[in-house]
């Protein structure tokens, strides 16, 4: 990679734009992206110089910054081709991006049909699938026979997103059933395509939301899915690159939160500092201000603790178990709801697990609690003559709050889909400062039951 960038560099300094032409057409597309992103000045001038159907490519797996920072320093006559050129989803995805008065101007370079097409387009909810798909498509009628249906992909089909599907519809523009292209070219030019249907059609809604349709590509194995209005007619079709695309933002998003910021809606090298320090203060804010019901609760058992000071030994260690295993029930929760393998409706199946799987992981841990106690006491007189009382407090306190924050972490995503909520809201962090401050009670709560001398 630096071989190349010196190239260009070096190609740029000698300012000869044919060989600068050459040298960039014969690269790979994923090679002149690695360009742009390490000379990201130069970036409008490589996609001018490229081929315009070499631009076109290597504008559209750009990120969003990048396009627009491009768009911006491009001649008026070079945006319009771009544009032209762009596939109706990608682009309706640039202009999902952009400023409205961009927008404007960008669509002024389009033809009166494609600019329909593309306020159509972005007439739909800005999540939903209507967002994602793409007109350029081969349909047929189901009463045409294979060698009718060959002479139309041949003659449309070079527009199309993809022909690896051929999509069947009704005089009404109803969709019947999709056809994969290798069953039409394995059978007689006379087979009706009705006969090549088997009515296992799977489609999207123009108003689903794309995360089911990642789910749905996920779980079916297809290269595109069609597309439907409440009346099943075919408005358009969904590929799979689109959906990889949105799949890694929806993962990039969740990381995000889970993390506990908010969602960035630029890369991070190229967020301002003011920007990225607004996405992540709101968050802490909100984990500071519950934090400081910990102390709350500390002052609350103050005389039991000045009973009995060892008991503060083990505060830290008894709210981060909990709130370690809240943060690992919380983030397999949410990494499963985001894969569809677990819905809201199988909350109570989560929860039987989960009160098992905290009762196991809290036996376990505090059984080294007792056991670590036990051996030191051997060495060591810093428990006092209650040690063992202060040993079985810490064991079974490990016990409850393990288990607690097994079931808030599990149940809070939940609970936040049920509502209406992003579940990767519930975040580690929250969940963890959540199960600090129960977890307190839990572990005075259990040492008032169990130390006489705190009585």
């Amino acid at each position: 990679m630096e071989e190349m960038v010196e190239q260009i560099e070096a190609l740029l300094e000698q300012g000869d734009h044919n060989q600068l032409q050459d040298y960039l057409n014969n690269l790979n597309i994923s090679d002149v992206e690695h360009l742009i992103d390490e000379l990201p000045d130069e970036g409008a001038l490589f996609i001018e110089t490229l081929s315009l159907n070499r631009a076109v490519n290597v504008f559209r797996i750009l990120d969003f910054p990048t396009q627009e920072r491009i768009i911006k320093k491009l001649s008026g006559q070079k945006t319009a081709e771009l544009i032209n050129e762009l596939p109706p989803d990608d682009r309706t995805a640039l202009f999902g991006e952009l400023h409205g008065d961009a927008v404007k101007n960008l669509i002024i370079h389009l033809p009166p049909d494609d600019r329909k097409e593309a306020l159509a387009l972005l007439g739909y909810e800005e999540d939903s699938v209507g967002r994602l798909m793409t007109p350029d498509y081969v349909a047929v009628k189901k009463t045409w026979n294979v060698e009718r249906v060959l002479n139309h992909i041949r003659r449309y089909g070079k527009n199309s997103e993809t022909i690896d599907v051929i999509y069947v519809i009704d005089s009404n523009g109803v969709l019947l059933d999709d056809v994969r292209i290798r069953e039409i070219l394995l059978v007689t030019p006379e087979t009706k395509m009705s006969e090549l249907m088997d009515n296992r059609l799977i489609a999207l809604n123009v108003n689903d939301p794309q995360q089911e349709a990642i789910n749905i590509f996920r779980m079916n194995n297809r290269v595109a899915l069609p597309v439907t209005d409440d009346e099943n007619i075919l408005l358009g079709i969904v590929t799979v690159d689109d959906i990889l695309w949105i799949a890694n933002e929806e993962y990039t998003e969740d990381i995000q939160k889970i993390g506990g910021t908010e969602a960035l809606d630029e890369p991070y090298l190229d967020m301002p500092l003011l920007r990225l320090v607004k996405k992540r203060v709101s968050w802490l804010i909100i984990l500071f201000l519950s934090e400081m019901l910990t102390a709350t609760a500390m002052g609350y058992f103050e005389g039991q603790i000045q009973k009995a000071v060892v008991l503060a030994l083990f505060v830290p260690l008894v709210m981060s178990s909990g709130g370690n295993s809240g943060s690992q029930a919380s983030t397999l929760i949410i990494q499963a709801m985001a894969l569809g393998e677990v819905t809201v409706k199988e909350w109570w199946r989560v929860m039987r697990r989960e009160i098992l799987s905290g009762l196991l992981l809290g036996a376990i841990l505090g059984t080294i609690g007792f056991i670590r106690i036990s051996v030191w006491t051997l060495f060591s007189n810093i428990y006092g003559v209650y040690w063992l009382q202060t040993a079985f407090t810490v064991g079974f306190s490990l016990v409850g709050i393990v288990l607690w924050g097994s079931l808030a972490g599990s149940m809070l995503p939940l609970l936040l889909k049920r509502i209406g909520l992003d579940p990767a809201t519930s975040s580690a962090p929250f969940v963890a400062t959540l199960v600090d401050v129960t977890g307190l009670i839990i572990y005075f709560s259990i040492a008032l039951a169990i130390m006489p001398n705190l009585k």
